[in-house]
């Protein structure tokens, strides 16, 4: 089995859709209805109850956790909270905490002195504004400090069991490689799968994405020999010998 380079592009239903907050543009991918359903329906029968990989024992400690992992892996959050969680699991413990001892507690993960200040400063928010609770709306989250619209939408869909797309760097990467839905920003690439997948995997298919990503179709090397849509698949190349359908690549991307 050859490898080959690849080149990189241009750039689930549950619970209830959340909106993504502007107008849907047209669909660019390059997968017809009947494929996108298969994919999904194949990475619905591998992973049936996919899970996101942060810990966390509330609505409260995922916000920090998902505001803690941003250029951070999993991992290395869930290694560095286990213990900030066990003393600080509510936004009035964690102000009490302060700053100075909530950066030694984070220390190991990257941006961690203004990532502590951030913590405090979303807890304090918390308190003052929304009495302590976890606000259930992407334009209310967005205002905590640290939390952009990922970190939201991740919150909705784990804490709240609303569908929605959290377009980190693993989604980025191949909806852009597979053409599922290209897109120059991670907005373009939400806006685009949120259209084209069906309803019925919605509430899922982000998890999906991103595991797959991170365990399959990965950045250096995608390990297409155990891909479960490698017969599906339209990347340009592959590192196994299983052909991409024929199709014209849109001229943004070829």
């Amino acid at each position: 089995m050859k490898n080959v380079k690849l080149k990189s592009a241009v750039n689930p239903a549950k619970a209830k859709s959340a909106t993504t907050g502007r107008a849907k543009t047209k669909s660019k991918s390059i997968y017809t209805p009947a494929e996108i359903e298969e994919i999904f329906r194949r990475f619905s029968i591998q992973r049936p109850e996919p899970k996101g990989e942060l810990e966390h024992v509330n609505p409260f400690t995922l916000v920090v956790a998902v505001a803690l992992s941003a250029q951070a892996t999993d991992a290395g959050v869930n290694k560095a909270t286990r213990a900030l969680f066990a003393v600080a699991d509510t936004p009035e413990k964690m102000v009490a905490l302060g700053e100075d001892r909530v950066r030694d507690y984070i220390k190991t993960i990257g941006l961690y002195r203004n990532k502590a200040k951030n913590v405090i400063a979303l807890s304090e928010k918390l308190i003052a504004e929304f009495g302590s609770e976890v606000p259930r709306t992407r334009e209310e989250l967005i205002t905590l400090p640290g939390v952009g619209r990922k970190t939201a939408n991740v919150v909705l869909s784990m804490a709240f069991g609303q569908s929605t797309m959290a377009v980190d760097t693993h989604i980025f990467r191949i909806a852009n490689r597979l053409c599922l839905a290209p897109g120059k920003t991670p907005d373009e690439v939400e806006d685009q799968l949120m259209r084209i997948i069906p309803d019925h995997y919605l509430y899922h298919a982000h998890h999906w994405l991103i595991l797959h990503g991170r365990y399959c179709c990965k950045s250096r090397r995608p390990e297409c020999e155990h891909c479960v849509i490698a017969d599906i698949c339209k990347a340009a190349e592959k590192t196994n010998t299983i052909p991409a359908p024929l199709v014209e690549l849109p001229a943004q991307i070829v």
